[in-house]
């Protein structure tokens, strides 16, 4: 075996977000592929993060040698401060009430402060702020409906890449918003808002 250190990684922060997450789900109904419940698409979510998870550990079993670079200063203290910014934002939040309390917001601001924290590193910054979109697009979607989370997650997403264009992260923005809109609204009919319900 020739391993790959990288790889090694990345398969156990999929697999372990992925386990989180099925582990998390287990309060919601499945439902079945015509009349999903609330859990059916996380469940999705999760098991197809698992399966890749699986596939990029046997990957990196055989693909290697490909060692990790060593951290620089600031790339550890702001990981630090992540964590620390995150974890201090999630308790205030879970203490203010109203929306920032209600669900699991309070985590999900949390996640996001820290990301954005950690993201302010260039190397850290493609993972980070992807993250923080993610989290992002779980405290959006209920007030701000489905298109306009869309825009705003692909929008900082694309911060991520110093590639991408303005034309093409609006292209990518309709295309999402069109094919979102006709798999989960239209054809599925779940029951999300679509625009803002401030």
């Amino acid at each position: 075996m020739k391993l790959n250190t990288k790889d090694l990684i990345s398969a156990a922060i999929l697999i372990g977000c992925a386990v989180i997450g099925l582990w998390l789900n287990t309060d919601h109904t499945m439902g079945t592929a015509r009349r999903m419940g609330p859990g059916y698409m996380p469940f999705l979510g999760f098991a197809i993060l698992l399966a890749l998870g699986v596939i990029v550990l046997i990957i990196g079993l055989f693909n290697g040698p490909d060692p990790i670079a060593r951290w620089t200063g600031p790339e550890i203290g702001f990981l630090l401060a992540g964590a620390a910014a995150g974890t201090a934002a999630g308790l205030v939040a879970s203490k203010v009430g109203g929306w920032p309390s209600a669900g699991w917001n309070s985590l999900g601001l949390g996640m996001f402060v820290g990301c954005m924290v950690v993201a302010v590193v260039k190397s850290w910054r493609p993972l980070f702020l992807i993250s923080a979109a993610f989290a992002l697009f779980g405290l959006l979607l209920e007030p701000a409906g489905l298109m306009a989370t869309i825009a705003i997650c692909v929008i900082l997403s694309a911060f991520a890449d110093e590639t991408h264009t303005p034309k093409g992260v609006a292209g990518l923005v309709l295309f999402l918003c069109v094919l979102c809109y006709a798999v989960f609204i239209y054809e599925l009919d779940i029951r999300v808002p679509v625009w803002p319900q401030f």
